[in-house]
């Protein structure tokens, strides 16, 4: 197929309208966007961000909200410090079929523009889930090559997509937009998260700011390639495009509705574990000191997060060991059972070193319909106890509930503002469909 797909996809883009969505969609979306803000106050409470966020908002400029601590930024270092806080507790939001998590890769980026234009509610919301549909089928049509963390990379596309609609591009610009957009994105490494480096952290703000970018090359006469998408993804970050991916079902399967929500607060590929885990505690208890090795069969990803001492909570957050650790010792896989108290823990640490993962090459071959996990603890008189899961709790085979969701927002909202602006606060997001303006939602 050739590049006239992107001009579907643009037409489709600029002639789409909010109206068109279902209100299923439109709940569903709300829902994302209460995530993804209470990602990211959440993650803006830990010491690393606190330290950017001073180092970057210490000459006082802009009226984009830095969320969660009270400052203002111009809207490039806003977006750039809300999408790194969005991804620093592992609580966002993401889809399986992307491989990725394309909300906190674009909203940081259009809450900034919209809050500093005094756009409406409804228009974030329309630009936020094409932002997310133009972004994840980027990640369902070039599988990202091994080595590739997938930060960073097809949310930046997603980001400037999202910005041109919210902006009013008419379909050319939006596609040139892409097509810029598609030459700065990231060559991002695996490594990063599987040995704690927190640099991985910024990748997701960093796609918020070059999305931004785009938006300044265009408007500046800047132009990318002719099919930026297809050069970029299709022989540099990946061997295969299939452009057809990029417009079956335009605005009749929407992927923010087959997304998934997390819970624990780690990586997405230790979840399968964590919720056998959860199943087999359910029905047994478990001496701690009665376990003599514990071992975990799951799928390619999943094994790989195969640490037994990780060096600081990010490593922590990819590290299945780690992960079942400190669910037994400290009894849950909330946020903070992953902080640096956490990672000192003695008895986690002991505990970690017994447990080991081993991939299950069936388990892999289902893949990304299921995420299979198998837990076995094997106990010191001998006996030994297990459970199994096919799919993880929380994407759209086994959803959270929304009173899970909320439950969740308060949590990590509930680190940065008083209970009666959180509450306040999940109100107006939830309704931000009929809100003229968004600067007034954030709590200041």
């Amino acid at each position: 197929m050739s590049a006239h797909w992107l001009d579907t996809l643009a037409d489709f883009i600029a002639d789409f309208r909010f109206d068109q969505l279902s209100s299923g969609t439109i709940e569903q979306t709300s829902y994302v966007i209460l995530d993804t803000i209470g990602a990211i106050a959440g993650g803006s409470a830990e010491p690393e961000m606190r330290a950017l966020t001073e180092k970057l908002t210490a000459s006082p400029s802009g009226d984009a909200s830095v969320i969660g601590t009270g400052r203002t930024a111009v809207s490039a270092a806003a977006a750039f410090l809300n999408g790194t806080a969005g991804t620093f507790l592992e609580m966002d939001e993401g889809n399986r079929f992307a491989k990725g998590h394309p909300s906190i890769h674009v909203l940081p980026a259009l809450w900034a523009i919209a809050e500093t234009r005094g756009l409406s509610g409804k228009a974030l919301m329309e630009a936020l889930v094409l932002g997310y549909e133009v972004g994840a089928r980027i990640g369902i049509a070039a599988p990202l090559r091994p080595a590739m963390h997938p930060h960073g990379t097809w949310g930046t596309v997603g980001a400037a997509a999202a910005l041109a609609k919210l902006l009013g591009y008419n379909a050319a610009r939006i596609r040139e937009t892409i097509n810029v957009a598609s030459s700065l994105t990231l060559a991002t490494s695996k490594r990063t998260m599987l040995e704690g480096g927190t640099v991985r952290n910024t990748y997701a703000g960093i796609a918020n700011r070059m999305g931004l970018m785009a938006i300044d090359l265009v408007e500046a006469g800047f132009t990318g390639e002719r099919d930026g998408v297809a050069s970029v993804f299709g022989h540099v970050v990946s061997d295969t495009f299939a452009p057809a991916k990029m417009i079956d079902g335009l605005g009749r399967d929407w992927q923010i509705d087959r997304n998934y929500f997390k819970l624990h607060s780690c990586c997405r590929y230790n979840h399968g574990a964590l919720d056998a885990l959860d199943q087999l505690l359910a029905k047994h208890d478990v001496a701690i000191d009665h376990i003599e090795r514990i071992d975990v069969a799951s799928y390619r990803y999943a094994a790989e997060l195969d640490d037994q001492t990780p060096r600081n909570t990010l490593g922590a957050k990819f590290s299945v060991p780690f992960a079942v650790a400190t669910r037994l010792v400290r009894g849950s896989s909330a946020v903070e059972n992953f902080t640096w108290d956490a990672v000192r823990d003695a008895r986690v640490q002991a505990l970690a070193k017994r447990v080991f993962v081993t991939e299950d090459a069936t388990m892999t071959a289902r893949l990304p319909q299921f995420r299979p996990a198998k837990v076995e603890l094997k106990l010191a008189d001998g006996g030994t106890l297990s459970a199994a899961v096919d799919v993880n709790r929380g994407d759209d085979q086994d959803p959270y509930s929304r009173d899970e969701l909320s439950g969740k927002f308060f949590s990590l909202a509930g680190r940065v503002w008083s209970q009666t602006q959180t509450s306040d606060l999940r109100i107006k997001l939830l309704d931000l469909a009929s809100a003229a303006t968004i600067r007034s939602i954030l709590p200041k």
